[in-house]
């Protein structure tokens, strides 16, 4: 069947409903959601039941990119700089040096086993090197897998934060496979600068973005994520448009500000939320239509060959070459290496080499598909699994609540409590924005002249206000009246 403008809504949206019922099941069998994501696209396409003929890389790239913005974008929302600070400096090795040796020690082995030149072999272990953010956001959130000892924050940092140098290495390989003259010291330039400016553009705009959602004034809630969606095309569009690295710069920024105060910021992280689901499950879908089983076929035994390599052999020496100098418990490196899950990440940068149009860019789709494939079944589905036998998993009781989780969850605050805003207080002509409350605390309401005010980011607290506030504990209540009262925490 061939998609038109008459029947693309009524199939997508068929498809879009079967995969959230079929997601919404699939983890009492102990099968990710996006490999059932992945499993309908197939069968709606023209080898499947559905007959969908779609065959365009360019389109699926162009889908990637967007899905993987937000996917991105929303993870680094959620990062909470408390927890990623003290394992900082293991995160951002195993997402460089990491990746940089995972593509190495797989290139040299599929130059070994395939005809492939050694630039094509390298090309191949630069497009399956990173770990894919959405593949280990989903399933670790999925499963609710609670982790010790900072373990989960350094596996979100690295997967969120790797891609970039993933996508550098696999434009830099596929220059060198299209230029055969051309050196491989002839990359190092276009690695610092897609790094350097990546780095500069995500923190740049993400100063210039909590400038502009806390000082402009929409009127409507509703708007505000949609203002940040547009920060974050900006930020992704112009840090490219320079030569620096969009993927890692949308990053950056959105970890910036999910660590700050912001306006309406429950909505936006509410909304970036659904909106990350969304994208991967269209995503999936899109890349499900792309493929056509037929054509694996031929390839299943390399691309096992390959995928059990990597999972066993290079993922290993690469978390354990990295962390080489960190002292880490010997479990907790076991398990970094085994959470090295390739998804939809590694089947997007592989439309590169089909667009660009070199010679084996068919084989090195197939075989990078069914990796990421493989991959996710075999470790996605035992994560929980190889939690427990390496003791690096929290017991149920204890698993502790992310900070931002609790803009999404809505959880209950264990007292409520008046606070009267006297005329000399340091709050008052102030935006509860600017007051900086800790996360803590909310308030839910105001009492002002018999009245009734419903608080947001940009309301001002005027004089003899009675703020209504819900609370975790009581070192909360001592943080809000020590701001109320100096303007600091005490």
């Amino acid at each position: 069947m061939n998609l038109t403008i008459e029947n693309i809504l009524l199939v997508g949206s068929i498809l879009l409903f079967i995969s959230i019922l079929v997601g919404k099941t699939s983890y009492k069998f102990g099968v990710p959601t996006l490999i059932l994501f992945l499993a309908i696209g197939m069968l709606a396409g023209s080898d499947g039941i559905g007959g969908i003929r779609f065959d365009n890389p360019k389109l699926a790239q162009f889908i990637g990119i967007v899905s993987l913005n937000f996917i991105l974008f929303s993870g680094g929302l959620d990062t909470n700089w408390k927890a990623v600070k003290p394992i900082l400096k293991e995160g951002l090795v195993l997402s460089t040096l990491g990746v940089l040796l995972t593509a190495v020690s797989l290139g040299t082995f599929v130059y070994f086993v395939t005809d492939f030149t050694i630039y094509e072999s390298m090309l191949l272990g630069s497009i399956v090197s990173s770990t894919d953010a959405a593949a280990v956001f989903s399933i670790l959130r999925s499963k609710n897998l609670a982790l010790k000892n900072n373990l989960r924050s350094t596996l979100e940092l690295e997967s969120g934060s790797n891609d970039p140098m993933a996508y550098v290495l696999t434009l830099a390989f596929l220059t060198l496979v299209i230029n055969q003259d051309l050196s491989i010291l002839s990359i190092i330039p276009l690695f610092l600068k897609q790094m350097i400016l990546g780095g500069i553009g995500g923190f740049g705009f993400g100063k210039l973005s909590e400038l502009i959602i806390n000082k402009i004034k929409l009127g409507f809630e509703g708007l505000y994520p949609v203002l940040v969606i547009a920060l974050m095309f900006i930020t992704f569009s112009a840090t490219d448009a320079v030569g620096g690295n969009g993927f890692l710069a949308i990053y950056i920024c959105a970890v910036y500000l999910g660590n700050q105060d912001l306006i309406h910021k429950s909505t936006i992280i509410k909304m970036f939320d659904g909106l990350a689901w969304l994208m991967q499950i269209v995503l999936f879908l899109t890349l499900g239509l792309l493929v056509f089983p037929s054509e694996i076929i031929p390839y299943m035994g390399i691309g096992l060959l390959i995928s059990v390599f990597l999972i066993l052999v290079a993922r290993p020496i690469s978390v354990f070459l990295s962390l080489m100098f960190f002292k880490m418990k010997l479990r907790r490196r076991f398990y970094i290496s085994w959470v090295g899950l390739r998804g939809a990440v590694p089947i997007v940068f592989a439309t590169y080499p089909l667009l660009a149009g070199i010679d084996k860019a068919s084989m090195i789709f197939n075989i990078v598909f069914f990796i990421s494939v493989t991959s996710v079944l075999i470790q996605g589905t035992t994560l929980s699994i190889f939690a427990k036998w390496l003791n690096v998993a929290l017991p149920d009781e204890v698993k502790p609540i992310a900070e931002n989780d609790r803009y999404i969850l809505n959880l209950p605050k264990s007292a409520m409590e008046e606070v009267i805003i006297p005329p000399d207080s340091y709050a008052v002509n102030k935006r509860i924005i600017d007051l900086h409350f800790p996360r803590s605390a909310f308030i839910v309401m105001i009492k002002r002249n018999s009245k009734f005010v419903r608080p947001g980011g940009s309301t001002v607290i005027e004089a003899d206000d009675v703020l209504v506030l819900l609370l975790d504990n009581e070192d909360s209540l001592k943080e809000v009246n020590a701001i109320l009262d100096q303007g600091v925490v005490a």
